[in-house]
């Protein structure tokens, strides 16, 4: 009995050809995933600068690592994967925490980061908060563990599903579901001892 092959998407379809010499495939590859691989760099370093050369970089890897990739359906998980070794690497070489920067403000791409979490974490007539909820917020993301900080990261900002999460990290898809809640839950408790109200919490 033949075993079934993967189904391949697009990313794997670009990769193929790339195999085979059609360099315009990289192009390709480089467009679809330039914004989401800069927003995760951006939203790990808080440095607009650093985020374009670790995304510039981690593109320089996947074309020079094109004929180690197999085409089953996982690339997103592959190229995050180098993308966190080199945010990693970074980090050790500037000896000092990137990724616990104090957040001053909106992200230097625009991006506010009290939106993004605001719609998950709290109900509707407390979105206008904002200041408060951005200190608070700014805070958690500098006490979350690396692994659940890079798991949240990829998730809600680098669009990943959990399986590409689990293989960006190299860990399973449980380990993955299990930080993704801790960092969930930890935000939620704080805002809610800080006086916001979770939408998935009944009132007393």
């Amino acid at each position: 009995m033949s075993q079934e092959l993967p189904e391949t998407n697009e990313d794997d379809e670009a990769m193929l050809r790339l195999q085979g010499g059609d360099q315009r495939a990289f192009g390709e590859i480089v467009e679809r995933h330039s914004g989401p691989l800069f927003g995760f760099f951006l939203k790990n370093t808080r440095d607009r600068s650093l985020a374009e050369d670790l995304t510039q970089e981690t593109f320089l890897r996947v074309y020079r690592q094109f004929w180690n990739y197999i085409p089953i359906g996982r690339f997103k998980g592959w190229m995050y994967r180098i993308a966190r070794n080199l945010l990693i690497d970074n980090v050790r070489r500037r000896s000092h925490d990137c990724l616990v920067k104090a957040i001053k403000g909106e992200f230097e791409d625009g991006t506010d980061i009290v939106s993004t979490v605001a719609g998950e974490f709290l109900s509707p007539e407390h979105g206008a908060d904002h200041s408060e909820l951005k200190a608070v917020v700014d805070e958690l993301l500098d006490e979350l563990p690396e692994e659940q900080r890079l798991t949240f990261t990829l998730y809600h900002f680098g669009g990943l599903s959990l399986p590409e999460v689990a293989e960006a990290l190299d860990t399973s898809v449980p380990t993955t579901k299990s930080r993704l809640r801790l960092a969930r839950e930890k935000m939620s408790a704080e805002l809610l001892e800080r006086g916001f109200v979770n939408p998935h919490q009944p009132d007393d």
